[in-house]
């Protein structure tokens, strides 16, 4: 009886504790208040521990992170020592993080190991899928010195420890990476970084290494470089990637593949379509060795580089030490930046040489700035069109004019053929002098085509290098400095594409109506030569082949230039419907002629010499058919 009593005054106690405890919870349970702050504290330490991580997968420090160096026992002090000699005192101070700078323009890292630029990025740009553009990242760059030492090593600054520092001085960053032997002999790579500013000043001295660094071996800087594609076609913007450089006090030239040996150079430039890397010195290299090659095989497989740039540039020691003074440029391929710094850097821009150059940069470039100064650079394109072929209609006068008369003269051509078909000879020199006298002759219908090419060809490379046309919009045209796209194919054509783009169908068809016209003319005007190939039937092939050419050959090309050659063709056609319709009469060009041949004509000197070399040809003849008979 006791024992069960007690068990149930033992049930009885452990209830009441439970409702004690429970009563105590309940009195003691946070507030909301309370459970908000408790579950802030929380997430700011889970966002803590994931920054921290990414600090860490990352490696990227500033210059504070080395204010002290990291501690080294004295067995890793006697391996590094061992494997690194005097610059192993560089190796305590460093390690293998990275250093972060920014400027307007770029956003910078730089490797302590190696002490060079291992990312830059334009921060005003992005590519044709909206990706920002960087010059170098991922391990695509290479900047190295390779040079031997007193004790019998030879090593390479890309795999050698540096010691960061950065400095304000101003609106310039300035970002020294030391290499040490001591904390007063040491290597060094000094950045300045300026404000509003695509060039960096980029020295490499050396300091108390006179007795480290062996003179008798020679010391090489390798500068190498993988271009990123940063265009939608990647074999177009292959078309304008190279190696450029400055020679000879002025002189430019690059190498698209392959290798070359320069041996006085200013600059060098890994240039690709609208984006350049360019290292400069004004001590000028010597005997440097360039090499590229095109690391697009096929188009739908190799889509991340466009070219691998090396460049290897023999250093001089100065006393014992390195003092080469430079700077690098990181940014477009603008004209108009380009030509700010006064150092021929806008040569990198591939506007042609010669005429087609001077036409380009004193005539082309400044209009086309001016009309896209208040305009959008798609009518910028279509009203410098009208211009350029308004100023050259008088050539399309002249040379439908000659047309004209060749046309007119055609009757009297074919007499003359038929009345000496047994005597070419004859009948040639009666054609010469036939034309002399009306003052129509096919080499005046060519001429005027001849003062039009240097125009032709000046444009045709002024517009796939204008940087201002890049992800500039028009109609259906996202991009000026691009094909223009109006239906994808699930299958490549080739020397096609796999896309159809419009403004190359329009410009083509707006040719072969254009040719139309002109050939048309040439082809009832123009006498069919004995033992000459058929020139009518020739043009008629030209007439078709031509627009056919455009239509494959620009269909990965810059719609810009596209939309120029459509808008210049409308513009041609019109021109010779005006002439032909409103201008030119041909009674009265026929009265003009039959007054011509009236007139004694002096023949000019060249007239004349052919007049006697036909003469004697004839005699020649002559006397050789006699000799037979």
């Amino acid at each position: 009886m006791e024992e069960k009593k007690l068990d149930i005054n033992s049930i009885i106690g452990f209830v009441l504790i439970f409702g004690i405890l429970a009563y105590m919870l309940w009195q003691n349970q946070p507030t909301p208040e309370e459970l908000e702050a408790q579950e802030k504290a929380k997430q700011e330490q889970v966002e803590a521990e994931q920054k921290a991580k990414a600090q860490q997968q990352t490696k990227v420090t500033t210059a504070e992170d080395y204010a002290v160096g990291s501690e080294v026992d004295s067995l890793q002090a006697v391996q590094l020592k061992g494997k690194l000699g005097a610059f192993a005192y560089s190796a305590m101070q460093s390690n293998d993080n990275e250093t972060v700078v920014e400027s307007d323009l770029l956003a910078l890292k730089f490797s302590n190991k190696g002490g060079y630029l291992s990312e830059v990025r334009l921060k005003q740009f992005v590519d044709y899928d909206s990706i920002p553009i960087y010059i170098i990242k991922d391990n695509n760059a290479e900047f190295n010195i390779n040079f031997g030492t007193t004790d019998n090593r030879i090593l390479n600054t890309k795999n050698l420890p540096f010691v960061p520092q950065v400095t304000k001085n101003g609106d310039v960053t300035v970002v020294s990476m030391k290499l040490k032997v001591s904390e007063s002999q040491f290597l060094e790579y000094r950045y300045e970084v300026k404000e509003g500013d695509y060039m960096m000043g980029f020295t490499v001295r050396s300091q108390g290494l006179s007795n480290i660094i062996n003179s008798s071996q020679a010391i090489n800087l390798d500068w190498n470089l993988k271009g990123y594609r940063h265009a939608k076609s990647i074999s177009y913007e292959n078309r304008y990637t190279d190696i450029h450089y400055d020679y000879e006090d002025g002189k430019a030239d690059y190498t698209r593949d392959g290798e070359d040996d320069i041996e006085d150079v200013s600059w060098i430039g890994c240039k690709q379509h609208f984006f350049s890397s360019v290292l400069l010195t004004d001590t000028r290299f010597k005997n440097v060795k360039v090499k590229t090659e095109n690391l697009v095989k096929e188009e739908t497989i190799d889509t991340v580089f466009t070219k691998s740039f090396a460049t290897t540039i023999p250093i001089e020691l100065q006393g014992g030490e390195i003092n080469q003074i430079m700077d690098l440029y990181y940014g477009p391929s603008d004209f108009k930046v380009l030509n700010t710094y006064d150092r021929n850097l806008d040569e990198l821009v591939p506007f042609g040489w010669g005429l087609f150059g001077w036409i380009n940069r004193y005539i082309f470039m400044p209009l086309f700035g001016f009309l896209g100064g208040f305009m959008p650079y798609g009518i910028a394109i279509v009203v410098m069109t009208i211009l350029v072929k308004i100023l050259l209609s008088f050539v399309q006068y002249k040379q439908f004019l000659s047309q004209a008369k060749m046309k007119i003269l055609k009757p009297e051509l074919d007499a003359i053929r038929e009345k000496h078909k047994d005597n070419k000879m004859k009948a040639q020199q009666e054609t010469m002098a036939l034309q002399t006298k009306a003052g129509a002759s096919p080499m005046a219908g060519c001429l005027p085509a001849l003062v039009q090419l240097p125009v032709f060809y000046a444009l045709f490379q002024f517009f796939p290098s204008a940087f201002d046309l890049r992800q500039k919009s028009f109609l259906w045209v996202d991009d000026l400095s691009s094909y223009d796209v109006i239906a994808n194919l699930p299958f490549n054509i080739p020397f096609y594409g796999n896309h159809v783009s419009l403004f190359p169908i329009l410009a083509s068809i707006a040719i072969f109506f254009y040719m139309r016209l002109t050939t048309g003319q040439n082809m009832q005007s123009q006498p069919q030569q004995e033992g000459m190939p058929d020139m009518a039937k020739m043009m008629k092939y030209m007439m078709y082949f031509s627009p056919i050419m455009m239509l494959f050959f620009f269909n990965n090309y810059a719609s810009g230039l596209s939309l120029y050659y459509f808008i210049s063709n409308l513009i041609s056609i019109g021109i010779i419907l005006v002439i032909k319709n409103f201008i030119l009469d041909e009674d009265k060009i026929h009265a003009q002629i039959q007054e011509k041949k009236k007139q004694p004509k002096k023949q000019n000197r060249f007239q004349k010499k052919m007049a006697e070399m036909m003469e004697q040809a004839e005699k020649q003849k002559q006397l050789q058919q006699k000799k037979k008979k």
